[in-house]
C-alpha cells in the first residue's frame, strides 16, 4: 500500500510535513491530494516541510516545482521550508531552479513569508 503525506491546515494555510521517502506513486498522491485541499478549504497557501528530506534527486525537486506550479494555477503561494544545506547543494548541482516555490529556513519564516506576501495582496 502507497503510503500518503497528510495535509494539515494552519488558518488558511495547508502544511505538508514530508516523514517518508518519497515514491512516484506517493508524490502523484500528494499531487492529487494537495490540489482538492486546496480548493475544498479555499487556502491561500502552502508550506512544503522537508526537514526530513537527507536526499533529494532530480524527480523531488520536479515534484516540488510541480507542487508549486499547481498550487499557483489553484490560487495559493507554496514556501518550502526545512530544506537542509545538502539538499540545497544537491538541487543547484542538478540545475534544478525550483521556479516559482519560495524558500525559507523553517516554518515560522515560511508561514511568516506568506502572511506579508498575503497583506500586499489585500493592499492590491
Amino acid at each position: 500500500m502507497t503510503e500518503r503525506v497528510p495535509v494539515l491546515q494552519i488558518g488558511d494555510v495547508l502544511l505538508v510535513s514530508i516523514q517518508v521517502d518519497l515514491e512516484d506513486q506517493t508524490v502523484l498522491n500528494l499531487q492529487e491530494d494537495l490540489a482538492e485541499q486546496i480548493v475544498a478549504r479555499a487556502a491561500r497557501g502552502v508550506v512544503i516541510d522537508i526537514t526530513a528530506v537527507e536526499i533529494v534527486d532530480s524527480f523531488v525537486g520536479r515534484m516540488l516545482a510541480t507542487i508549486a506550479a499547481i498550487s499557483r494555477m489553484l490560487d495559493a503561494e507554496t514556501v518550502v521550508v526545512g530544506m537542509r544545506p545538502a539538499v540545497a547543494i544537491t538541487l543547484v548541482e542538478l540545475g534544478l531552479s525550483l521556479g516559482g516555490v519560495r524558500t525559507a529556513l523553517d516554518l515560522e519564516k515560511g508561514l511568516a513569508l506568506l502572511r506579508r506576501s498575503d497583506s500586499r495582496t489585500d493592499r492590491a
